[in-house]
């Protein structure tokens, strides 16, 4: 669904090829750790039954709303793909439909940043440094 909404993003930016290039992983990024990893090494980490309680329902709550919006966003999507149909655009509509779009995708990024900092706050620092090793390793 995420997909379907950046592709039509993206083929509105086509024409500024600069703007739609992909975008480097953030600084912040490094300090933070996917579910993925911490699942992949739980049991080197030695994470508690009582982290992976916390981590588990931070994932599922994530995941309740990201469906929410991702309906939502598919919605938004549609609309922006029929204004931008014609062989005239408007454009004032068009630039509002995209804002609601963007708008979404920074809900689900906003949710995703607060599922790594919840994460991250379930790990203990000898934890944090482990992992952060083992990502090192993989690179």
């Amino acid at each position: 669904m995420i997909g379907s909404c950046r592709f039509a993003i993206l083929l509105l930016l086509a024409a500024t090829p600069m703007l739609a290039a992909q975008e480097p992983e953030p600084e912040f990024a490094k300090h933070l750790f996917p579910p993925e990893l911490v699942m992949q090494h739980q049991s080197a980490i030695r994470l508690t039954p009582e982290q992976r309680t916390s981590i588990t329902e931070g994932i599922r709550d994530f995941q309740l709303k990201v469906v929410e919006l991702q309906w939502k966003m598919q919605d938004e999507a549609q609309k922006l793909t029929e204004l931008v149909q014609g062989a005239r655009v408007d454009e004032a509509q068009t630039l509002t439909q995209v804002d609601r779009v963007l708008g979404i995708e920074r809900e689900i990024k906003r949710a995703h940043m607060g599922l790594l900092v919840r994460i991250k706050n379930s790990l203990t620092q000898e934890q944090q440094v482990a992992l952060a090793s083992m990502r090192g390793a993989k690179r």
